[in-house]
C-alpha cells in the first residue's frame, strides 16, 4: 500500500461510499516481546487508576483502528501500541472504528519501537498520525534502548517536545508528564509526581498501616514503661515510709 493512499483524508470521500459494518474486530499481531506488553499494560493500569472517577475517555493497547470507509481487511487501518481518545464513552469495544466513533481520532498515540518497527514508527506512522489521524499528541519509546521521543501538533506539523529537567515530555492533551521510571515509561502529574498503578497504591497504603501500627506499638510501650517506672518509683517511696525515711535525702 503507498503512502499516498495511506494519507487520504475523509475529505476525499464522496457522499456515495457505503460504509462497511461499524463492529469490526481488532486485527493486530502478537506483541513481539513480554516487555513491550508490559509497558502497555502499565501505561493502562496507570491511566484507568488516576482516571477512575472519569467516563469520558476510551484507552487501548495494541487495538486495531479502522478509519477508511474503503476498509478492506489488509489495509487502511492502523494498531498503535498504546492510545487515548479523550470525550468520549468508557466502554468495552472490539476495535476503534472511525466512522462508528463521530469521525474521532486518538488524541494521543504512543508506539513502542523494536528492531522491526522503528523505522516505520518513526516515519510512516507519524506522517499518517500528523496528516491524517491529526493526533495532537505523539510519542515513541523503547524500553530496550531507552529512546524517547514526543511530538505536539502545530499549525498541522509535528514539532519536537523538549524534556523538563527530570527528562520528562508534556502531554497537553493528557495534562500529564511521560517520563522514564526504572526502566519504563510512566505518568507524572503536573507536579512531578509520580502516577501509580493501583498494586503501588495497595503497597502505599499497606506501609503507613503498618507504620501506623508500629507508631501505635510504640506509644503503648512507651506509656507501659512509664506506668512501669511509676510503680517502681510508687515502691520505693512506699518502702522508705516504712523505713521512716525520707524520700529527699536519698
Amino acid at each position: 500500500m503507498s503512502l499516498a493512499k495511506e494519507l487520504d483524508t475523509p475529505q476525499d470521500i464522496t457522499e456515495d461510499v457505503i460504509f462497511p459494518p461499524g463492529d469490526l474486530y481488532s486485527d493486530e499481531p502478537p506483541l513481539e516481546t513480554e516487555l513491550h506488553l508490559e509497558q502497555i499494560m502499565l501505561l493502562l493500569k496507570c491511566l484507568k487508576w488516576l482516571w477512575r472517577d472519569r467516563n469520558d475517555f476510551y484507552t487501548a493497547g495494541n487495538l486495531t483502528i479502522y478509519y477508511s470507509p474503503h476498509q478492506r481487511k489488509s489495509e487502511d487501518f492502523r494498531g498503535p501500541d498504546f492510545f487515548v481518545v479523550l470525550d468520549t464513552e468508557r466502554k468495552v469495544r472490539k476495535s476503534w472504528v472511525v466512522w462508528e466513533e463521530h469521525g474521532k481520532y486518538p488524541n494521543l498515540i504512543l508506539e513502542i519501537l523494536s528492531e522491526s518497527t522503528a523505522n516505520t514508527d518513526r516515519e510512516l506512522k507519524k506522517q499518517i498520525y500528523q496528516d491524517t489521524f491529526r493526533t495532537p499528541d505523539y510519542f515513541w519509546f523503547d524500553p530496550y534502548s531507552l529512546e524517547f521521543a514526543g511530538f505536539h501538533l502545530v499549525d498541522g506539523k509535528y514539532q519536537p517536545l523538549q524534556p523538563n529537567n527530570q527528562g520528562h515530555l508534556w502531554s497537553q492533551q493528557l495534562g500529564l508528564y511521560l517520563g522514564i521510571y526504572d526502566g519504563l515509561l510512566r505518568f507524572f502529574t503536573s507536579e512531578h509526581e509520580l502516577v501509580p498503578t493501583p498494586e503501588e497504591v495497595a503497597e502505599l497504603a499497606e506501609s503507613e498501616r503498618q507504620q501506623k501500627e508500629y507508631e501505635r506499638q510504640q506509644k503503648e510501650y512507651e506509656r507501659q514503661q512509664k506506668e512501669i517506672a511509676q510503680k517502681k518509683a510508687e515502691k520505693l517511696a512506699a518502702k522508705l515510709r516504712e523505713l521512716n525515711i525520707d524520700p529527699e535525702d536519698i
